[in-house]
């Protein structure tokens, strides 16, 4: 179907305005070519869409295996930034519950 599409050129049909030479014509035939205009456009769509299914763009995207190493380091990087954070803020952290705490029993 698309190769007789390719072999008829209709892929260079215009699809510019009706001329005024056409208006002048009947309904009829101004619907027909219309169709026929609505055809060509959709075989270049279908064709152009099958291009794009081919790309290497189109197939890297619908590949869903992703990407598990980075995921990995992106975990094991902030497990290592948070127990360094952790590390060096246990001991301020501490003293500023405990201190808190001990305001809040103040106030009974």
């Amino acid at each position: 179907m698309y190769n007789k599409f390719k072999e008829t050129k209709l892929d260079k049909v215009t699809f510019a305005r009706i001329s005024k030479r056409e208006i002048g014509l009947n309904q009829s035939v101004i619907v027909e070519k219309l169709r026929r205009r609505l055809i060509a456009l959709q075989l270049m769509v279908m064709l152009k869409l099958e291009e794009w299914k081919k790309s290497r763009i189109f197939q890297a995207l619908s590949d869903e295996r992703g990407d598990v190493p980075g995921w990995v380091l992106v975990v094991l990087m902030t497990t290592g930034l948070v127990t360094a954070i952790w590390t060096i803020a246990a001991p301020r952290l501490s003293a500023i519950l405990r201190n808190s705490l001990d305001a809040m029993n103040g106030i009974r």
